[in-house]
């Protein structure tokens, strides 16, 4: 589950054999096909955790799926994360108040299933492209891509987080309450405190290599 449309495209034509569209209600593109004979389908979620939740929740609750994951870019905030790095998000902070609502004031923990992140970080030590360090720990789920109090994300890295993304703390907690699996997978595309950013020819390169240990993940090696 990539964020942006037009990627759901690019994967299901670039990993997929014998993809065919099934979605295109307000643009947000999916498709099924084929992996190495395995089913799959590739459905974009669109940006932040309102449109994501749509989407997870429908394939979730209307469609059996049993199984998600998000491949999508991130931004760095810890100085131990570098441009082209993987993050693989064991769980999720988070200032959507999504969460406070339906918990009612109490604080829910959303976290990956351990055997997709197992197995994550599994494919991505045997990757044979050259690429980025892997590193598993939390991720920042924002609701705005432009933040209002940047000064907060400095509080985060103290207290370990990695990365800022947009929607990974909704696809945990939406998985937890159906009962199914799902796995957060981030390139970092840019560092938000050095200002360092990929060009798009880089995003591409290190797009595909995510999705190859998204793809091995989810069908465990």
């Amino acid at each position: 589950m990539p964020g942006d449309p037009l990627r759901a495209k690019w994967i299901a034509e670039t990993h997929l054999d014998d993809a065919r569209c099934y979605n295109q209600v307000r643009g947000m593109l999916g498709y099924t096909g084929t992996w190495h004979g395995r089913p799959v389908s590739v459905q974009g979620s669109g940006m932040g955790q309102p449109s994501l939740a749509i989407y997870a929740h429908e394939l979730l609750s209307e469609y059996a799926v049993e199984s998600i994951i998000r491949v999508g870019s991130c931004g760095a905030l810890s100085p131990k994360v570098a441009l082209r790095d993987l993050v693989i998000a064991s769980g999720a902070c988070t200032d959507s108040a999504i969460n406070k609502v339906t918990f009612e004031g109490l604080d829910y923990a959303p976290v990956a299933e351990f055997d997709l992140l197992r197995r994550a970080v599994a494919a991505s030590e045997q990757r044979s492209a050259p690429g980025g360090d892997t590193h598993v720990g939390l991720v920042f789920s924002s609701d705005s891509f432009y933040a209002s109090r940047p000064e907060l994300a400095a509080r985060m890295v103290e207290y370990g987080v990695l990365a800022v993304e947009m929607e990974a703390s909704a696809l945990y907690t939406l998985a937890a309450k159906h009962g199914a699996t799902a796995l957060a997978i981030c390139t970092v595309s840019d560092h938000v405190v050095t200002g360092e950013a990929l060009s798009a020819a880089d995003r591409e390169r290190s797009f595909g290599e995510m999705v190859d240990i998204a793809l091995t993940a989810a069908f465990g090696g």
